[in-house]
């Protein structure tokens, strides 16, 4: 199974996780919330076959770290992987606005060009960050735990870009609408484990279908 969106740097035993989740043979991509995250795991992790560590920086840290955009530039060809990154307009969040929208900017104007798989937050902003996407010419971007405008699906789609869902999706009635109106082949796995409780991958596979799930990721994955 392929678990495109996880925090493993946050759960309590992080390294007997992978070290679980490798001899599983499973495939998961570890999103971190800063650069300095990333900086700390990455040796924990570069040999692993397949466990990997994305470098992020959260969109609800971006107010109070502006001082690691400049780290999370440095640090960009050090992986495949971006995540997790993104916008949050939420209430809790939308007082940052503007400063996630400068950062944003920062990080897409420095992934231009580059072939990297990138896992996307996008919470009650979707279109916002569908339209930066689109202007920085970004490919391979996953729309983590999608929960905006169902209307917006097919444009998102359209543009190449994947969709990542979750056990808690398949478990409410807005998720499934949701994961109903995505293209089959846009639709990847995840957890965001720890953080989210209803975590169960085999239950996403069972509700999606295996070989949608893992044609898609190996579609993807081919492209970097």
């Amino acid at each position: 199974m392929v678990d495109t969106h996880c925090h493993f740097d946050m759960m309590p035993s992080p390294e007997k996780y992978i070290r679980e989740v490798e001899l599983r043979g499973d495939y998961v991509i570890g999103m971190t919330n800063l650069p300095s995250h990333f900086e700390m795991g990455f040796a924990h992790t570069r040999n692993y076959k397949h466990v990997r560590l994305a470098l992020g920086f959260h969109p609800q840290l971006a107010a109070d770290n502006q001082n690691e955009l400049q780290r999370f530039i440095d640090l960009i060809d050090r992986t495949s992987y971006i995540g997790e990154i993104g916008l949050d307009f939420s209430r809790d969040y939308v007082g940052s606005k503007e400063i996630q929208i400068s950062s944003i900017r920062t990080i897409l104007s420095a992934l231009r060009g580059k072939n990297k798989m990138m896992s996307i937050h996008s919470r009650r902003a979707e279109k916002e960050l569908l339209t930066l996407l689109c202007e920085y010419e970004i490919k391979n971007a996953i729309f983590h735990w999608y929960s905006g405008p169902i209307s917006l699906i097919p444009h998102i789609a359209r543009e190449g870009y994947y969709f990542s869902v979750n056990e808690a999706m398949t478990l409410s009635e807005n998720g499934r609408k949701i994961i109903s109106a995505i293209p089959r082949n846009r639709i990847l796995a995840e957890t965001d484990a720890p953080y989210n409780r209803k975590n169960n991958l085999k239950k996403v596979y069972d509700y999606i279908g295996s070989k949608v799930i893992n044609d898609n990721f190996n579609a993807l994955i081919n492209k970097i």
